[in-house]
């Protein structure tokens, strides 16, 4: 498998490259969003992206909303701004995860085990194979969710894991802490607002093919949950 590698600053290209290469994966470079996007539709090894905001030509943003149209490969979003808001904006279209530099490349490719484990349906082996909940059916094996209708509903790796931890527990509250662990397999730092963003696009995707139902509640000040019925 292959990591593609996007960033304007070469030297930051090639220090990621040397840590992948460390663990064992090979590494596409681009350096604008439009190779970017070239890199992907001509590779189809590349099962995951780390991705600068700040490029010319194409942003990073641009990219991934280009991107999420046909994929939903893993996206780790590098960013130099620190602002809250703009970390949401690159979640808000489709990014999985960011770092802020200046970055250790250890955090990153510790985030980018944890995207990976997510995106190979790393799901324990005694949780069921597929759940009906609601108006949706869950498969775990091949990561597909679909309504009872039979309409297909399109998730990345982390959205099928939230709604899969809390459709696996109907009726029981996950806080935001303990989906970004369990989900993102990592020890929640600043966390909430991560899974907000998540959770909304999930959402949205659930109300849109199932004409408007409210399958995952939010328990104000607790969390999340998804009733049984």
């Amino acid at each position: 498998m292959k990591i593609l590698v996007v960033d304007d600053d070469k030297d930051i290209v090639e220090l990621l490259s040397i840590y992948i290469n460390n663990e064992g994966y090979e590494v596409e470079k681009a350096y604008n969003g439009k190779e970017a996007i070239t890199k992907l539709n001509t590779n189809p090894d590349i099962g995951l992206m780390i991705l600068d905001i700040m490029m010319p030509q194409m942003d990073g943003l641009s990219v991934v909303r280009e991107v999420r149209k046909e994929s939903q490969i893993p996206v780790l979003m590098l960013s130099a701004k620190t602002d809250d808001l703009d970390k949401i904006q690159g979640l808000i279209q489709g990014a999985d995860d960011y770092v802020t530099k200046p970055f250790n490349p250890l955090e990153v490719m510790a985030r980018v085990r944890s995207l990976l484990r997510r995106s190979q349906h790393d799901v324990k082996n005694d949780e069921p194979d597929q759940i009906e909940i609601g108006p949706l059916v869950i498969k775990k094996d091949s990561h597909e969710v679909e309504t009872v209708g039979g309409n297909s509903i399109q998730l990345t790796a982390l959205e099928f894991g939230i709604l899969y931890l809390l459709a696996s527990h109907p009726n029981r509250v996950f806080s935001a802490d303990e989906i970004f662990e369990r989900v993102w397999q990592q020890e929640s730092v600043v966390s909430a607002k991560t899974v907000m963003v998540h959770v909304s696009h999930l959402r949205d995707k659930i109300e849109e093919a199932t004409n408007g139902e409210k399958v995952i509640q939010t328990v104000w000040g607790v969390g999340y949950k998804i009733e049984a019925r």
